[in-house]
């Protein structure tokens, strides 16, 4: 098998690519053949160091694949299933791993391969923002910064099929017309003061929640875009982490509340993963979650997805092509 190595935190640069000799499953184990990975923000703050990681490490927490061989004890999934994963362990951007059976779930037949490898680790994030952290209802007010992304695309579609209204920021034009593509009910460009522009399409009101995958470049935004008792939901860093943040600040500007949640405390149990990311699958096959995957790189050529994805010249999601 071939995968991506860091022997040491740094830029794309740090990225090798390495020859391995995969031993056969272990108990509990199956080898599963990748067809198509997933690329996320998270996997340059593992690179970079922003998420601490024992070295050396691979890369790559999402993929698609296939079961090409099982280990004692490894459950019900036989060889020639297709699978996905978007909660590692790390290691996706390989072409062949072994894997805990119980960290798969079986992909159905509407779902492509390139389709589950783009969308599964986005829209579970987006299913456990909108569903169980928000808990959004039919007529609330949603800010998304950063809609034309992979997760905000997700994030509109999620928030429109349940009936919220969804104000769209993102950095261009273009960006702007994707995300009203994708269902956005207003679109903001991210210049100027959004706040204020939330405030009129609000009539003074505010958003009930913001789902904040920026970070500390549009904190100060959010915060002065939600109504009084809203939601902050931080959940990324695109811009760098938010830090040293006086909590009376959420007093301030309105007995805010706040999180930081990560998607591996919601999806913490083989019952969670099967639950919650089969109801992601099924949206997706139904067609009430499109995917634009709009990059499409070979996995040897991760150091340019990396340095895309880093300087926003990417737009939906992004895969990585073992073959």
């Amino acid at each position: 098998m071939n995968s991506i190595r860091i022997e040491a935190v740094g830029g794309p640069a740090v990225m090798q690519w390495h020859d391995t000799t995969l031993p056969p499953p272990g108990p509990g184990q199956v080898r599963i053949r990748h067809t198509a990975i997933g690329l996320n923000f998270i996997d340059t703050y593992h690179r970079s160091g922003l998420y601490p990681l024992p070295m050396p490490s691979g890369l790559g927490l999402e993929a698609a694949a296939v079961i090409e061989a099982v280990g004692d004890d490894a459950g019900l999934l036989p060889v020639g299933t297709r699978v996905g994963y978007c909660w590692g362990p790390i290691g996706a951007y390989a072409t062949h791993r072994n894997i805990a059976a119980a960290m798969l779930v079986p992909l159905p037949d509407a779902v492509s391969d390139e389709a589950a490898a783009a969308g599964l680790l986005k829209g579970c994030t987006a299913e456990f923002l909108i569903e169980r952290c928000a808990r959004v209802q039919a007529g609330d007010w949603a800010l998304v910064p950063a809609a034309a992304g992979g997760v905000g695309l997700l994030l509109v579609q999620w928030l429109k099929y349940l009936g919220a209204t969804v104000i769209a920021v993102a950095g261009s034009d273009e960006k702007l017309v994707l995300a009203l593509a994708h269902g956005a009910d207003h679109a903001l460009l991210d210049s100027g003061d959004v706040a204020a522009h939330v405030r009129r399409l609000t009539g003074g009101r505010g958003v009930d929640v913001v789902f904040d995958g920026v970070g500390k470049a549009s904190w100060e935004s959010s915060l002065d875009s939600l109504k009084r008792r809203g939601l902050m939901i931080s959940f990324g860093n695109a811009s760098g982490p938010v830090s040293g943040v006086d909590l009376g600040i959420l007093a301030r500007k309105g007995s805010l509340f706040a999180t930081r949640p990560t998607l591996f405390d919601y999806y913490a149990t083989a019952q969670d993963r099967a639950a919650y990311a089969g109801r992601v699958l099924a949206l997706m096959a139904s067609g009430a979650l499109k995917l634009a995957i709009n990059q499409r790189y070979a996995l040897a050529d991760v150091a340019t997805a990396h340095t895309d994805l880093a300087a926003r010249r990417t737009t939906g999601s992004t895969i990585l092509l073992p073959r």
